[in-house]
This record gives C-alpha cells, structure tokens and sequence, in this order.
C-alpha cells in the first residue's frame, strides 16, 4: 500500500528518487549544525501532532531541512517558491520519505499557484515561508485558512518587507520571526552563499570568462556586497549603483566605483540586480548597453529586470543556451537575459552551498520551536530571532570546525557592567 503522502502529492515523476536521495544525503553529511538540531528535535518532539507547511526553494538543502522538522514530529508539507529553482528528484525522494510535497519544475503560473494553495489547504499550524508567499495567499485570497496558524518563520529581505507592511497596517494575523534579520543568516548566507551561488549560475550558464570584464551590481546590502565581493575576486572591474547614501560610501571605500544606473549602464559586460525592488533595469538603460551585455538577477521576484521594456525594444528573442535568452534589439545589438530574470543561483544553479545553509536552516528550525513555543506571548508581529538562537547556531558552527573561543572572566564581566573604569 502507498503511504498517503505518495498518494497525496502532486510532482513530476516518483522514479527520480533514487537521484534525489542521494543529492540529500550529500548535504546532510555537509550540514552539521543542522544535524545537531535534528538530534535535539527527535528527542524532544517539539512539533508532534502539529502540521507544518514549508515554501522553499525545493532542493536538497531545503529537503534536509523538510526532514529536519519532520523528526521533530510534525507531518510536513512542502511547496517550492520559485517555479524555476525546484528540483524534480528531490521531490520525488521527499515523497518517499513521507512527506507531502506539492511542487514540480517550471510548472505553468496557474498550476504554479494551485500548488501554493494545496499546501495551504493542509490547513498547517505553522510556516516556514519564502518571499511572503504563503502569508500573501492566506491574508489576500484565503483567509478561512489563518484560523489555526500559530505561525512562522520568513527567510528573505522581500518577505519581510511585506511582512512589515502588513503589520503596519494591522493586519498581520499571526506572529512571524524574521529569519533574515538574524546575524547568522545575512551575515554569511546573504553575503558569502549569495556570493558565491551568484557567480555559480552565472559562469556555469554562460561559461565566459569574468577576469577583466565589467560587472554592474545593482544594491549593495548583504548580497551586494557578496556578490561584488566575488566579483571582484574573479577579476572583473566592479560598478555598484545604490539609492541608499550610506551604502553608495561604504562600496566607494570597499574600493568599487560608484554611480547612478543610467551612466552604470554604458559600461557593463555582467549586470546583477540584489535590490529586493522592480525595474532597477528598464528602458533607458537599455538603450545604453553595450552588445552582448549579460544581465541577471539575485532578488527574490523577476521584476528587477524589467522584461517588457525589453521584449518592446526587440525585433526577435530565442533561447541560445539553456537559460540564456538572446533579445535581438532593432538597432541589431544583442543582450542576453539568464533564467528569464528569476534567481540566477537557484534557476541557473545549486543554489548557496550546504555549510551556509546549515546555519540558515538551523536558524529556521529554531525559529519555528520557538515561535510555536511563544505564539501566545508574541502576538501578531514580526519578532526578530532571539540572540541566544543565533549565537547557539555560532557555536555549533564553531564546534563543528573544531575552533575554540575565548571567554570572559568574572573580573572582565564585572569591569564591562560597571560605570567606573577601574
């Protein structure tokens, strides 16, 4: 007899697990940290009885973590958050390990939605969302569904903002912890998994070479200056353009040139939006660049790189490798959009590597005990993750590596909490 989440799911094809399991096993053996709160869960089962609902980008990483909750007692539903960046294997190898899993590659945007909206009709008690998607879906269109939610976790700079606008507004109906403000995720997810991951999609996309060439960052927050970072260490001459003063100095004194899009645009081979924003590149820009100008996103929506700008000012567009598309422009240049302006990491590549997603997801993991364990003290807010969950994960980083720290004596303690300098 099938189990019911083999009955239950909706993907691509139950014949691709044996890949799947084994792409989740090689993360799992590079995923300490993670591992250690899996232990803690399967002997605490802090989440047993409950069901929980995960939208993620659905590969190997984010599997392990599925897994993670799952021993935690809770029977767990899983959707992807991109159409482009989930896995078809992976899901299949869920499925056998008895999770629900509603998600399938490059689905058309209706199915896509209705893959959303089943694995909301679980009715979970908790989420871990992507880019506010699930809470979007259950405060716009399905609010007969909040009744229940304890809530959540929220992993992205772009679900958080519209986490806090709902909020502002007072209509936030349950608590979310801000997963992507905590120090353990931006400070090495967002900047050296971003980083990294970025530069991954692209080069294994297009191949070509980045030494010597011009690369356009547009946004210098934490992924920014990750990918400007790499960017810079493979070679290339690096622009930054921003709208935020303080960061345009701070990417001036990193030692990259700034300035605005519109002159950024005549000088670049590679463009990367991190903005969180839309249309950070549109029509004037276009007009501008050079042929054979790469452009790609790392922001959590493909509404950075304005795609109907560039389609009107286009007598043609084909797919000339897989992932790029060439736009043909009337005046003959060519520019080349990768994985149709989405995640160029996840849609054109892995994603972050596995050791920066062990301490993002052991982020999420802890986040959602201890929103389920406070729900009725936090109330309808977004809270930002309790410092002692993230210097936990910091030490079981650290231990992880075989790295010792210092600590501080009663007599240092004593000295920092006093007002008298002797």
């Amino acid at each position: 007899m099938s189990s019911p989440a083999i009955q239950s799911s909706v993907i691509k094809d139950l014949k691709l697990a044996p890949e799947g399991h084994l792409k989740i096993d090689w993360v799992e053996a590079h995923m300490p940290v993670l591992s250690r709160v899996r232990q803690q869960f399967e002997q605490q089962q802090p989440f047993k009885g409950l069901k929980v609902a995960i939208s993620l980008h659905l590969e190997a990483k984010t599997a392990y973590l599925a897994k993670v909750i799952q021993a935690g007692g809770a029977e767990v539903t899983v959707t992807g958050s991109n159409p482009l960046s989930t896995q078809d294997d992976v899901c299949a190898a869920l499925v056998e390990d008895g999770i629900t899993v509603f998600a399938k590659y490059d689905p058309e945007p209706e199915e896509y939605k209705e893959l959303l909206l089943r694995t909301l009709e679980t009715k979970p008690d908790l989420l871990i969302d992507d880019g506010g998607d699930l809470v979007t879906i259950l405060h716009a269109e399905r609010p007969e569904l909040l009744k229940g939610i304890r809530g959540g976790a929220e992993e992205t700079t772009t679900g958080i903002l519209r986490l806090k606008s709902l909020e502002k507004e007072g209509a936030l109906k349950f608590p979310m912890v801000a997963v992507n403000d905590a120090f353990c995720k931006y400070l090495f997810d967002n900047r050296y998994g971003t980083g990294q991951s970025v530069w991954d999609g692209i080069n294994r996309t297009t191949n070509l070479v980045v030494a010597g060439k011009t690369v356009v960052v547009v946004g210098y927050g934490w992924c920014g200056k990750g990918v400007a970072m790499r960017a810079k260490g493979l070679g290339a001459n690096v622009i930054v353009t921003e709208i935020d003063a303080i960061k345009a100095v701070e990417a001036y004194m990193d030692g990259f040139r700034v300035m605005p899009m519109e002159e950024a645009a005549k000088h670049g081979d590679f463009f990367v939006t991190v903005t969180g924003n839309r249309d950070v590149i549109s029509g004037e820009h276009y007009d501008v660049m050079k042929d054979g100008a790469i452009l790609s996103n790392a922001g959590h929506f493909d509404v950075e790189v304005n795609k109907p700008d560039l389609e009107a000012r286009s007598q043609s567009f084909r797919t000339v490798r897989r992932n790029i598309e060439e736009y043909l422009l009337k005046d003959g240049r060519k520019i080349y959009l990768l994985a149709e302006g989405r995640l160029v990491n996840l849609a054109a590549g892995d994603g972050h590597p596995a050791e920066i997603m062990d301490m993002t997801f052991a982020l999420q993991a802890l986040s959602l005990k201890y929103v389920n364990d406070q729900y009725s003290n936090i109330g309808n807010q977004v809270v930002n993750v309790p410092y002692e969950l993230d210097e936990q994960v910091a030490r079981y980083k650290l231990e992880s590596l075989g790295i010792e720290i210092d600590e501080l004596s009663e007599e240092q303690k004593s000295y920092l909490n006093s007002w008298s300098p002797h």
